[in-house]
């Protein structure tokens, strides 16, 4: 009962955060027969006696409950008696949540954790009518509907706010969880982080303090070849924009130097876009994209990078995608970032052929499918065991792009980016992010923690563009700008 009580009381308290949003004090609570149900109960008493008018809808009798749920629910019925205007009903149809429909608030408090794969009546039902309704809808620990253990589910609660009780759980942050949690905000149930630290986990949150303690450090006696040096193969006749966006990036990140290598016979192009790289031409002979017999000439600068980008804008022509693989076959202890066109030419198999230790892989959800010859249909379903399997079997972290951005290390870790937002579903923002993580890494050498900062500074910027830009009209180019306030934001935020 004590911790039941504590996760009522500390749910009760996270609500009164959101009170702003309350039309008026009817507050509707949903509730199930487990203790996800119990919790409900327990969060009425509090509600009724702190002056809120509460309709409870109880999908279980008190036969059907057991444990501190019956007692809870025995408890309130019996406070209920008090508050004449509130009223406690058992569920038989549908037309019993009719009685919700002029409440301010809707509280979840049906199978919280209990929910594995595709939820059947009346819960799918129930949750269908709840969503339909105009209220401030809150859920007790986890969104009835969604399956944790792969953030899935069909017909999930849509909640504005989640109140997760003990520790934060990391399927409400990606996948379906990240669609319909919300705010998600920590609750308590009275023990300490102690007790859940014995528990092992390879699922972890990037958090602001992550992205702090990450950020590549400058020395004292640096100079612009001591700070990172890293060549950007990127662009083509078809898509010159994205390697300037790319290598404008690397140089904002604070490596020290970088050089574009670029097609001759459109060099100019690049040479306007670029702010302070060095354009590397290369012969191409008028056909303005990347060869296999180009790779000599760039030899001199793959030896001299600490870091290679490679990638965006190159182009699809069965040339290119060829000397992509060859760059990287050649090249197995150096750092690559690989992105866009260079991932594609991985595909159909081809990433089995060659060795990825040191590579970082960028890809967004269909570039990833294609990758994998699946559909995304099939990397919905549980995008942990795809990234997962994936990095660890190849030996490659892998940066899964997507709302939200997933980074997955080689032992098998998968790691959530808790910054962004849709603002950032725009072109050129994945090859400004491949231009960020190369420039930490050639200035860290700390491959996890140049990548922890890089995505969630790449985000932070985004986000903080929200206020003056909103999510419609900021661009890749904004978000590139803004990253010296983002790192600005974060020193001071945590210093």
């Amino acid at each position: 009962m004590v911790l039941m009580e504590n996760a009522a009381r500390s749910i009760y308290d996270t609500m009164l955060e959101y009170s702003e949003y309350f039309d008026n004090k009817s507050i509707g609570i949903v509730c199930g027969k487990g203790n996800n149900g119990g919790d409900g109960f327990a969060l009425a008493r509090h509600l009724l006696i702190n002056g809120y008018d509460i309709k409870i809808i109880s999908l279980g009798s008190e036969k059907d409950l057991k444990g501190e749920a019956l007692e809870n629910f025995r408890i309130t019925k019996n406070v209920l008696a008090e508050y004449p205007s509130s009223k406690l009903l058992l569920y038989k149809s549908i037309r019993d949540l009719k009685s919700l429909k002029d409440c301010s608030v809707i509280v979840d408090a049906m199978l919280g954790t209990g929910s594995r794969g595709e939820i059947g009546k009346p819960y799918s039902e129930i949750i269908v009518f709840l969503n339909s309704l105009d209220a401030f809808k809150i859920s007790v620990d986890v969104p009835t509907g969604l399956d944790l253990e792969t953030s899935t589910g069909e017909i999930i609660f849509q909640a504005d706010l989640t109140v997760t009780l003990s520790e934060y759980k990391t399927g409400l942050f990606y996948g379906k969880g990240y669609v319909n949690c919300g705010t998600v905000a920590k609750g308590s149930i009275g023990i300490g982080s102690r007790y859940y630290n014995q528990f092992s986990t390879n699922n972890y949150l990037i958090e602001p303090e992550d992205a702090y303690f990450g950020l590549p450090k400058k020395s004292i006696d640096t100079h612009k070849y001591s700070s990172g040096k890293v060549l950007v193969i990127a662009g083509s006749g078809s898509y010159p924009g994205a390697a300037c966006f790319t290598a404008n990036a690397v140089l904002k990140s604070g490596a020290g130097s970088c050089f574009l290598a670029f097609p001759k016979s459109i060099k100019q192009v690049a040479q306007k876009k670029v702010d302070a790289a060095i354009v590397f031409p290369y012969s191409d002979n008028k056909t303005e994209y990347l060869q296999e017999s180009n790779l000599s000439e760039l030899s001199i600068k793959v030896k001299w990078a600490d870091v290679i980008a490679i990638g965006p804008g190159l182009g699809r022509e069965e040339v290119t995608l060829a000397a992509v693989r060859k760059l990287i076959s050649e090249n197995k202890n150096k750092f690559m970032v690989i992105d866009a066109d260079a991932i594609y030419a991985l595909s159909n198999g081809n990433y089995y052929k060659l060795n990825l230790a040191n590579k970082i892989l960028t890809p967004h959800h269909k570039e990833f499918t294609d990758l994998l010859g699946i559909t995304l249909e099939e990397l919905e379903k549980d995008f942990a065991a795809f990234g997962k399997k994936f990095a660890e079997e190849n030996n490659c972290w892998l940066v899964l792009k997507g709302a939200p951005t997933l980074l997955f290390t080689p032992k098998g870790e998968m790691l959530i980016n808790s910054a962004g937002n849709p603002g950032m579903a725009k072109f050129g923002t994945g090859d400004v992010l491949t231009g960020i993580i190369a420039g930490f890494i050639a200035l860290s050498k700390e491959m996890e923690s140049a990548l922890i900062s890089a995505i969630y500074l790449h985000s932070l910027s985004a986000d903080l563009l929200l206020e003056k830009k909103t999510e419609y009209s900021f661009t890749a180019k904004d978000i590139l700008e803004n990253l010296p306030d983002a790192i600005k934001f974060i020193r001071k935020a945590i210093i």
